[in-house]
């Protein structure tokens, strides 16, 4: 049983097929565990580049988040950010959420620490069978953006594929923007409407809870796919976006650009909660729900639990 792809979906998935006795290897490109859960260092500090945070209804979920809190590795942010658009600032109030001092990433690899997870290793194909780059396995699992897994699966695998091709994606650009000093008011973090530069900014040092001057601005879609050949172009149109939204007098000491070619999803039409078809192939991720950490994590989880009951 292999699982490709060791974002928060693929390690859950992994887990509930561990805790079933099924034998199974997760394999992942990069070279970490994270996915979008990711996190960048920069002079040893963790700033997170993927997902802002997350937020918590799911009581399975928050069980796992229960986890994390024990073992120091979240903490309850904000219930509260601010709100840019044409009727100006105000401030929004939400579910609680909830952020990482060590980056989101560290959420992700805690919980595959007991999983056989290898990092760097590319799949090729997944053809009939099911099989992994010619490697023949009980069933495979996919937990990666659609489009991504589109270039893998075998045209004979047609249920997989006309169910990957249903998925829509939109791009953005993480702008990592570390200042001198703090010079912008308390705002955590900020929804910005209607901007032809910035959907989203996060004050990344109250986030962390260590007061660094660093802040992320997430880009809009459109904006992004006019800068993915060369993501770190766009970092002055960014930082100058920051500034001015923020009133900000100085600039960035440095600024880094991460391009992310499939960022958010549209949700899957439908009800499930992931994909597993007759040929063995299961697909899993944030795409089956609202685009949340937690709607990835509950796909995974359910995907392991229907792929444990097939094979056991």
């Amino acid at each position: 049983m292999v699982v490709v792809g060791a974002g928060i979906a693929g390690v859950a998935c992994a887990l509930e097929l561990v805790r079933a006795g099924v034998p199974v290897e997760v394999r992942e490109r990069a070279h970490v565990p994270g996915g979008r859960m990711a996190s960048k260092r920069f002079d040893g500090r963790p700033a997170d580049i993927g997902a802002a945070y997350l937020t918590v209804s799911d009581p399975g979920f928050a069980s796992v988040v229960d986890g994390w809190h024990a073992a120091g590795l979240v903490r309850e942010w904000t219930d509260t950010l601010v709100s840019y658009g044409r009727d100006g600032r105000r401030e929004v109030s939400g579910p609680m959420r909830w952020a990482a001092p060590r980056g989101l990433r560290s959420l992700v690899e805690h919980l595959a620490r007991d999983l056989p997870v290898t990092v760097d290793r590319l799949v090729l194909s997944v053809e009939p069978g099911p099989a992994v780059s010619g490697e023949p396995c009980a069933a495979v699992v996919l937990a990666m953006p659609g489009p991504q897994a589109a270039l893998l699966l075998d045209p004979a695998l047609a249920t997989a594929t006309r169910a990957v091709q249903a998925q829509r994606w939109s791009p953005s650009l993480a702008a990592v923007l570390r200042f001198p000093s703090r010079r912008w008011a308390d705002f955590r973090g900020a929804f910005v409407n209607d901007h032809p530069v910035l959907a989203t900014v996060c004050d990344d040092g109250d986030r962390r809870g260590d007061g660094e001057p660093v802040l992320v601005a997430h880009t809009t879609p459109e904006f992004a796919a006019r800068h993915l050949a060369q993501p770190t172009g766009a970092g002055p149109a960014v930082e100058e976006a920051v500034r001015d939204l923020l009133a900000l007098p100085e600039p960035a000491a440095h600024v880094h650009v991460h391009r992310w070619t499939y960022a958010k999803p549209s949700a899957t039409p439908g009800d499930a909660t992931h994909h597993l078809d007759a040929d063995g192939i299961g697909l899993a991720g944030d795409a089956f729900g609202p685009p949340r950490v937690q709607t990835a994590w509950r796909s995974g989880r359910d995907l392991g639990r229907a792929l444990a009951a097939r094979l056991t």
